[in-house]
């Protein structure tokens, strides 16, 4: 296992990386969004950077993709490609990938969250989870993890390059959905959504076809899993959806209305040429929308690619510092005296940059001991 030294050196950098890179220290907000009198179907439209800014239920949402190359016996990349990283603290592309806070898998070594949901989507590549529950698992190529901090666990999500005789793409979503204040202290909970299970349909236009993948939440007979008990998105009342929907060249769909109130905001990910009603949504750009009307992508001569996050807001006080999200700074300073005292339960792995046997296909260990395999 890791030195104490050592993981006092990794929560340290993780601290500095998540605050610059995830979150701002100690920001307070709410996203409700208050449409004017007369309501458009869009309302913003803005650039994506690395970390997606999202409106309330969710607190943000990162794009992963990296194109990392063959792997060794170590399941990381040679080490010759570490030369000029920062390793510990690598979140520039180079050489086609980053590191993160990983120093031989890339990844996030064990840490420590607290009020809120984590939704990992993997649409390409696999990923090592494990926490401090002594839950596990390898999942992803389409599967979606969902894990409830609650009142605290500590996760690791690695990953390995298992290919050592080809490269090892990975493209992921990760998705930070908050929970409300009475939720805040819950349980922590651990669930798989296997690819095999995410609802899939096409709908067919004069000019081309859409895909969508239903991976939480319901689009009309289409419904997904149940989430974990506790969640805000349990309640169907709050309309909690995460959609992927992939135009072919020249399709038209429409994403039907949900209920007045909702906040929906569209990532358009990957293409050229999209619209959504009458405007042109540039590559790489967001628009929040009014969830109340019908809207229809039509896409243009490339394939097109988009996620949808779609909720009822909260509407509470958000105050964000690192890995905790809570009601109040007193809060916040009560979660690192806790964390520093419990460490959430302590660590059960053998290394905080935990990977399983390249052997194992995709599994899911519970807390329980109970083992879960995709069916299919």
């Amino acid at each position: 296992m890791s030195s104490p030294l050592e993981r006092r050196s990794f929560l340290s950098r993780l601290g500095l990386g998540l605050g610059a890179v995830l979150v701002q220290p100690f920001q307070v907000f709410s996203k409700a969004q208050t449409p004017p009198m007369a309501t458009p179907l869009i309302f913003k439209i803005r650039p994506l950077g690395f970390q997606w800014e999202t409106l309330d239920p969710f607190l943000f949402c990162v794009h992963h993709e990296d194109f990392f190359p063959k792997g060794n016996a170590a399941l990381g990349p040679d080490p010759k490609l570490f030369e000029g990283r920062h390793m510990g603290q690598d979140f520039i592309v180079k050489d086609g990938f980053r590191m993160y806070h990983g120093s031989t898998v890339p990844g996030f070594p064990g840490h420590p969250h607290r009020g809120f949901e984590t939704i990992t989507v993997v649409r390409t590549g696999l990923v090592d989870h494990a926490d401090s529950m002594g839950a596990a698992g390898r999942y992803g190529n389409g599967d979606v993890q969902w894990m409830t901090a609650g009142k605290g666990v500590q996760h690791a999500e690695m990953f390995p390059l298992l290919n050592q005789d080809k490269d090892n793409p990975l493209e992921l979503f990760q998705i930070w959905l908050n929970l409300p204040k009475r939720s805040k202290m819950v349980q922590p909970h651990f669930k798989m959504l296997w690819s095999e299970s995410v609802p899939k349909f096409s709908v067919a236009s004069a000019t081309g076809k859409a895909n969508i993948e239903v991976l939480v939440g319901q689009l009309d007979t289409h419904k997904a899993a149940a989430t974990p008990p506790n969640s805000w998105a349990a309640d169907t009342n709050n309309h909690v959806a995460i959609y992927n929907i992939h135009l072919e060249p020249g399709a038209t769909f429409k994403l039907p209305a949900t209920a007045a109130g909702v906040n929906r905001s569209i990532y358009y990910y990957e293409g050229n040429g999209l619209q959504i009603g009458a405007q042109t949504i540039a590559h790489y750009h967001a628009a929040d929308v009014d969830a109340a009307q019908v809207c229809t992508f039509k896409n243009g001569s490339e394939s097109s690619k988009v996620l949808v996050l779609q909720g009822r807001p909260i509407n509470e006080p958000v105050v964000q510092h690192g890995p905790f999200v809570m009601n109040t700074k007193e809060e916040i300073y009560q979660a690192f005296q806790d964390y520093q005292t419990t460490q959430f339960g302590g660590w059960p792995w053998p290394r905080y940059d935990q990977v399983h046997d390249a052997k194992l296909g995709r599994f899911a260990k519970h807390a329980d001991g109970r083992v879960e395999e995709p069916k299919g």
